[in-house]
């Protein structure tokens, strides 16, 4: 069976959203002998110029044949690409008729404005969170989600995760072998899970030779006291002098680089355990799980039964 891919571009798209799925379906498609055909999509057809200057030669919405799949790419020019009458009418026909209906990063404020997410769950770029939430309080936003699939639309989070998104989609296909035997092929993970973290707190707080070492210090220990004077310690200063140095290195507080480290720790715990939330909080540090659960509130605006819950789906 051959499954129509089709990828819906705008000027000013992102060229890895729509090349690094081309490609894990091109390779799936390759080692199992059943290729996809794909098909790059936009308004009126011909060139169409993504944000690093490459352009790409497109087929028109209208008059476009049947697919099985669509996607929709992200990048600087999704704000146009809501406004644009063409596609939202393109989309909302093809909903009906489409047996899935995809986006990438900020291709999901396309979709959004289509109407295509409302009551739905949904994720987007990490990013752009806060301005999702505020144009589309109809859709249950899940911004650290790698990708989410809720009945016949996916979203996911943004370049690496498109190829995620796209190994997933591989794999209800043609099976977990052929997207593992693709993933080794283009030598990225195989099928990381949707509800991983988009990104990881330890790494974007890394904070330089300095204090490197004590986050990592830190994220192994966190069920311990780890106030500003245990840390100062640690690092061998003052605690104004850490307070102040550590801010400058890191761009946060000691306090919110702790709370940071706590939240991704007990989030994987909450996903990928079963252990009751009470047990988290304390093995996290937390110790309250009342406190967990407003740390979880405001870092994903879930707390961490809703967050269990929705990872089940």
């Amino acid at each position: 069976m051959i499954r129509a891919i089709g990828f819906v571009l705008y000027p000013d798209f992102q060229l890895l959203d729509a090349a690094g799925p081309t490609a894990a379906f091109e390779i799936a498609g390759r080692i199992a002998g059943q290729p996809y055909t794909l098909a790059m999509l936009s308004r009126a057809g011909g060139l169409v110029m993504s944000s690093s200057g490459v352009a790409v030669q497109t087929v028109a919405v209208e008059g476009a044949g049947g697919f099985d799949t669509l996607i929709i790419v992200g990048g600087e020019g999704h704000r146009a690409a809501m406004e644009c009458g063409v596609l939202r009418a393109f989309m909302q026909a093809r909903m009906a008729h489409t047996r899935r209906i995809c986006s990438v990063c900020s291709g999901a404020f396309v979709l959004a404005g289509a109407g295509l997410l409302a009551g739905r769950r949904a994720t987007t770029h990490w990013r752009h969170a806060q301005e999702f939430r505020r144009q589309f309080s109809d859709i249950r936003l899940e911004p650290d989600a790698l990708y989410i699939h809720d009945g016949p639309v996916w979203t996911a989070a943004g370049i690496s995760a498109g190829i995620d998104l796209a190994l997933a989609l591989v794999g209800h296909d043609l099976g977990d072998d052929i997207a593992r035997q693709a993933a080794r092929q283009m030598v990225v993970y195989h099928r990381r899970p949707g509800g991983q973290s988009q990104f990881s707190a330890l790494l974007e707080m890394e904070g330089g030779e300095r204090f490197s070492t004590l986050l990592g210090w830190v994220r192994a220990h966190l069920a311990q006291p780890l106030g500003v004077d245990v840390l100062a310690a640690r690092a061998g200063m003052s605690a104004r002098n850490f307070s102040r140095a550590f801010r400058a290195a890191v761009g946060v507080s000691p306090a919110r680089a702790v709370e940071r480290l706590r939240l991704e720790a007990a989030y994987e715990r909450v996903v990928y355990s079963t252990d009751p939330v009470e047990a988290i909080a304390r093995t996290t540090g937390f110790h309250d799980p009342e406190r967990m659960r407003r740390a979880f509130i405001r870092a994903f605006g879930l707390p961490p039964q809703a967050v269990r819950r929705n990872a089940a789906r």
